[in-house]
């Protein structure tokens, strides 16, 4: 069995930050949109923040996530690896908790725990935050840092099935949003039928 990760970890979105720094953090990820003012942060936690819309194809008038903000997110998560405290907890946050910020806690999982099954991690992802739809570019760019062989693709095309499966109406939404090509992974399957290791059958969020 993996040791478990030196540290808390939680996802949230911007209207769950405030309760979570009252609650006491020591690291905190911000992912927000270019224009967005950003969010207070209490005065003494190490802070990260990254600026990118959250979409998975460059277009005129979006800015989505490059290579430099993945590795960025690697190296953060990296950093709070040596000799955590016993109080480390890490926040990542994005607009609603659900897309940027649940991709890279994916990443910071996986690279936390390089041995761990990418199918592992993406149920003790979906146990952090229920409602994950990790974003796909971020997750591509993640995967081939990491040198991950497209498990983590393929994993969070998964998780896509299982929330498809719960929320039919997802599939136009996300189609409607120029991410159609997270629907076509989440259809083209990976043999897994969407359950984790361990479940006979899916179960909801």
């Amino acid at each position: 069995m993996a040791a478990p990760i030196p540290f808390r970890m939680t996802v949230c979105g911007l209207d769950e930050l405030p309760g979570h720094c009252a609650a006491g953090v020591t690291h905190v990820l911000s992912i927000l949109d270019p224009e967005m003012p950003a969010p207070s942060a209490p005065d003494d936690c190490k802070r990260l923040e990254l600026r990118f819309h959250d979409v998975i194809e460059p277009s005129a008038n979006m800015h989505p996530p490059g290579p430099e903000h993945v590795r960025s997110i690697l190296d953060f998560g990296r950093e709070l690896l040596v000799a955590p405290k016993a109080d480390a907890h890490l926040v990542v946050h994005c607009h609603a908790g659900v897309s940027r910020s649940t991709a890279a806690m994916l990443l910071i999982l996986a690279q936390a725990e390089p041995g761990r099954p990418a199918a592992e991690l993406a149920a003790e992802l979906l146990r952090i935050r229920a409602k994950a739809w990790p974003n796909l570019r971020i997750v591509e760019f993640g995967d081939e840092m990491l040198g991950r062989g497209g498990t983590l693709i393929a994993a969070a095309a998964a998780i896509y099935r299982r929330q498809l499966e719960l929320r039919q109406h997802l599939a136009e939404v996300m189609i409607g949003n120029g991410r159609g090509r997270e629907i076509a992974a989440a259809h083209a399957g990976d043999g897994t039928g969407g359950r984790w290791p361990g479940q006979a059958h899916s179960c909801p969020v």
